[in-house]
């Protein structure tokens, strides 16, 4: 696949590795279009940084959540108490 990226004849490469043609073709179409995706993607997007900033202080607040649940059951646990009506 990378030599016909680098150029090299689609017939040439066929022939050497036994696979038709077409196949080739629709391989380096499929590789040049993952690769146009991939460049339009922005690394340094704001609002993709916000987004995992946001996650990451969702989970940790879910795991205090989780923590503080864990530790108000073993000092009192709410089975067998009665309704205060």
């Amino acid at each position: 696949m990378l030599r016909l990226l680098r150029g090299e004849s689609v017939d040439a490469v066929s022939r050497e590795v036994s696979v038709p043609a077409y196949k080739l073709e629709q391989w380096r179409e499929r590789a040049l279009a993952g690769m146009d995706a991939g460049l339009k993607e922005r690394e340094n997007d704001p609002l993709g940084h916000q987004l995992n900033e946001a996650k990451r202080c969702i989970g940790e607040l879910v795991m205090e959540v989780e923590i503080l649940r864990k530790e108000r059951r073993a000092k009192r646990p709410l089975v067998g108490r009665r309704s205060s009506r």
